[in-house]
This record gives C-alpha cells, sequence and structure tokens, in this order.
C-alpha cells in the first residue's frame, strides 16, 4: 500500500468525521480505512487521530499533515486532470455553489443547458446565498452576483447586468410614476434585504455623481424573486436585477422606471481558487456559461 492511497484514506477518514461514514462515502470497509491510517500512523511515527468509542479527533500532529495532505491530493488529481486534459475530454464531476437568485431566475437555464451539453459531467450545484469557502468547503468553483474583492480567488466575469427600479402599471395608476429617485422616499417601496443595498437605494445622476435614497415600505423580504412577487402584485416600487425584471418588463406586467437613473450592479462572475492546473472541466464550465450568457441575456 503507497503513501498516497494511506494519504487518502486519512484525508476521507477526516472529512467524512469518522471511519463508519467514510466507508459507506468512499465504498471501502470500514476495518480496511482503519487499517491504512494505522500505516500511515506507523511510517510517520505520529498518532494522527485521537480515537474513542463516541467520537474522533485530531491531535496537533493530525491537523498539520490533514492540511498538508487535503493541498497535495488536490495537486495530484489537478495534474491527472490536466494530462487527461490532452485527449479534449470534458467529464467528471463539478462542484459548484451558486445563489439561488441566479438558479431561479432565467438565466438559470445555463446550468441545465450546460449538463444537457455535457452528458459525462456530473453537476453537483448547491444553491445558497452565502459565501462559501470554496477550499474549506471542496468547491471547484461559485457563482457570484456581486462586486469582489478577494484577492485570493480568480474571478472570471461572465456578465455585467443593471439595477432597474420596476413596479406595475396597476400601481403606477395609483401613486403616479416618480420624477427623480427622491421622491422614492414618500413611496410605498418593497425592499430586499438580501441586496447590499437594503432600505437605501442607489441611483445615479445627470451630473455622473450616485445619491442613496432611503425608502420604507410595508414589506421586507430577502430574495429578489420574492420582491418581483411583490412588485407584479402591486405591493410597492422595487429595485431589481435587470435578468430577473427583463422577462416581466417584456410581458407588460412590469414597468421599468427612472431609466436614465438606473444603477450599474457589478456583474455576474465565476469564481475558483488559484490552481496551478485548472481542470478542464472547470474551464469548459467558465467558458460555457460566458457563452451562454452572451447569446441569452438580453441587451448583454
Amino acid at each position: 500500500m503507497d503513501t498516497l492511497s494511506r494519504m487518502r484514506a486519512f484525508v476521507d477518514v477526516v472529512e467524512a468525521e469518522g471511519f463508519s461514514a467514510a466507508a459507506r462515502k468512499v465504498g471501502k470497509s470500514k476495518a480496511l480505512l482503519s487499517k491504512y491510517v494505522r500505516e500511515l500512523e506507523d511510517e510517520l511515527g505520529a498518532l494522527l487521530l485521537n480515537r474513542t468509542t463516541r467520537q474522533l479527533s485530531l491531535t496537533e500532529a493530525g491537523h498539520t499533515y490533514f492540511a498538508r495532505a487535503v493541498e497535495l491530493l488536490r495537486d495530484v488529481e489537478d495534474l491527472a486532470e490536466a494530462v487527461r486534459d490532452s485527449s479534449g475530454d470534458v467529464r467528471g464531476r463539478i462542484k459548484l455553489s451558486a445563489p439561488r437568485t441566479f438558479a431561479d431566475a432565467p438565466i438559470g437555464q445555463s446550468l441545465i443547458d450546460f449538463a444537457s451539453a455535457h452528458p459525462d459531467v456530473t453537476l453537483e450545484i448547491n444553491l445558497d446565498d452565502r459565501f462559501v469557502d470554496l477550499v474549506e468547503e471542496g468547491f471547484d468553483l461559485a457563482i457570484r452576483i456581486t462586486k469582489l474583492a478577494d484577492s485570493s480567488l480568480i474571478a472570471k466575469r461572465l456578465a455585467p447586468f443593471r439595477v432597474m427600479l420596476c413596479a406595475s402599471p396597476e400601481l403606477i395608476s395609483r401613486h403616479g410614476e416618480p420624477g427623480t429617485p427622491q421622491e422614492l422616499t414618500h413611496l410605498p417601496c418593497i425592499v430586499d434585504t438580501n441586496s447590499r443595498y437594503r432600505q437605501n437605494w442607489p441611483f445615479r445622476l445627470e451630473d455622473g455623481t450616485t445619491v442613496n435614497v432611503p425608502v420604507t415600505g410595508r414589506l421586507e423580504v430577502n430574495s429578489p424573486m420574492a420582491a418581483r412577487a411583490a412588485a407584479l402584485s402591486g405591493l410597492g416600487f422595487a429595485i431589481l436585477p435587470d435578468f430577473i425584471a427583463d422577462p416581466e418588463i417584456s410581458a407588460g406586467r412590469l414597468v421599468p422606471l427612472l431609466e436614465q437613473n438606473s444603477f450599474d450592479g457589478a456583474g455576474i462572475y465565476a469564481i475558483y481558487p488559484h490552481r496551478r492546473y485548472l481542470p478542464a472541466k472547470v474551464r469548459a464550465f467558465v467558458d460555457f456559461l460566458a457563452q451562454w450568457l452572451k447569446e441569452n441575456y438580453p441587451n448583454k
């Protein structure tokens, strides 16, 4: 049994938080994994795991070894992937983190189309609005709709977007169209608490400066999709990403307002960790999404 296999068994056990869970996950017996880890400890001359009948924990040496072992195994996998890339095949598993907003919006179809176009790829999509730790949580990449400031990650901008003020025709008939952004302070608004703008909505003025307008309303919700539904029901004015608002605007169910003051969003990005070898499957996925958005994302 080689050191690499023992190392992989040790990492599997730690990540699964136990021998039994690891055995079920990797399809090997608990006894075999225990044997591999014991042999690794014998080889190193150090105890890596504290074992009790109810609990398993890392020793100080185990913490040090685990952190480096994860990096080494990832390098080995990436190197193998790079060699396989020469065949031009795109295959394997992609573990993706994406916000629910992306998947629920029409542009989420891009994920389904990628899966259809690449039958040898298993696409594991984890929908979560929080910013996951790609390395710690084992993600190949993430889609983020935001401004970026983390220099430890590689980012590719897939598409820009605008933040649009919208309302239903019924609401406009009751309250009229605001002539300036500041008038929204006195109008019913739908607050998306999941947005970084919250109750202070940004608008661009004619001189190029930006103004933040404080707004209030009877409905606060942590989802732009729910905010759109509320706007369609006439509960208030809403600011929405254009990739969510556009279909309703095209159908006449929402009306864009103060378009000359609309604020550019940061962008839709693909984010992945720094790696010496970027797997072909990840590169193919990012390229596919960029092309899909270019062809299908209205007005981009």
